[in-house]
C-alpha cells in the first residue's frame, strides 16, 4: 500500500441536537463502492475547495480562528465556509445568517440562492486529525460542531441533500457506536460525550497527526504530549 497518498485539507461538521437533554448527531453511510472509508457511516464533510477562501462569512469565535491557524497556513474562514458547505451540499441543511449574497463563487450559488451567507458565529472548532499513512485517500480534517437550533432549514428535511451520503439521520450519541465507524470517527464521538456537557470554545483542540515516526498527539494551543 502506498504511503506517499498528498494530504489534502478537510473539514467536517458534527451537529448535535438535544444538546442539554438527550443529545444526537447528524450523520449517514458512505456509499459500498466508496473509494474512501466505504460503507461507513460519518459526519458531513469533504475538502476544502479554493473557492471556500472567496466566501463571506459571519466571523468565527475567536479562540476557534486562533486554533484553526496553529500549525496550518489555511485561512480559517475557508476552513468554516467548507464546513458550512458540506453540510448543505450533503445534507441540504443550512447553517447560515440571512443576508443577500448577490455574487457567490462557483459551488456556493445554490447555498446563495436561499438568502443566506454561512454562519460561521455558530461554529466551534472542536478537533483535528490526519488520516493515517497506507489509505488510499488522505486528509487533514478539521472538526467543528454547531447545534441545530442554528440550523435555517427543517432539520429533519433532507429533500435537498446530494447522494454521496445515504441514510441521513440523527443518531442518539448514546447509541452511535453501534453503527459502523471509522476509528476517528468513534475517537471524536468520545471527545464529544466529555465536551457536550460544558458550553463554548474547549480548553484546547485535540489534532491527531498520524505519522509513522511520531504517532504524537498535539494540543493546539497547549502542550504536545505523548
Amino acid at each position: 500500500m502506498t504511503t506517499d497518498t498528498p494530504i489534502r485539507d478537510a473539514a467536517t461538521i458534527i451537529i448535535v441536537r438535544n444538546r442539554s437533554t438527550a443529545p444526537a448527531v447528524l450523520m449517514g453511510q458512505r456509499g459500498a463502492k466508496a473509494v474512501f472509508m466505504p460503507g461507513k457511516f460519518v459526519f458531513p464533510g469533504g475538502a476544502i475547495d479554493p473557492n471556500d477562501a472567496d466566501v463571506t462569512t459571519t466571523a468565527l469565535p475567536a479562540a476557534c480562528a486562533s486554533r484553526l491557524s496553529d500549525r496550518s497556513t489555511l485561512p480559517p474562514m475557508a476552513i468554516a465556509a467548507a464546513a458550512v458547505r458540506e453540510l448543505w451540499e450533503e445534507t441540504g441543511q443550512v447553517l447560515g445568517h440571512a443576508a443577500p449574497w448577490p455574487s457567490p463563487p462557483q459551488g456556493w450559488r445554490g447555498f446563495a440562492a436561499t438568502g443566506h451567507i454561512p454562519n460561521a458565529a455558530a461554529l466551534t472548532f472542536f478537533f483535528r486529525a490526519v488520516t493515517p499513512t497506507g489509505a488510499p485517500r488522505r486528509f487533514d480534517a478539521r472538526f467543528l460542531v454547531a447545534d441545530a437550533i442554528d440550523l435555517c432549514t427543517d432539520p429533519d428535511d433532507f429533500s435537498g441533500a446530494e447522494d454521496e451520503l445515504s441514510h441521513l439521520q440523527w443518531v442518539p450519541l448514546a447509541k452511535a457506536r453501534d453503527f459502523d465507524l471509522p476509528f476517528i470517527t468513534q475517537v471524536v464521538l468520545a471527545e464529544l460525550m466529555q465536551y457536550l456537557p460544558d458550553s463554548g470554545s474547549p480548553k484546547s483542540v485535540p489534532f491527531f497527526e498520524n505519522e509513522d515516526e511520531q504517532h504524537l498527539v498535539h494540543r493546539l494551543n497547549g502542550a504536545s504530549q505523548l
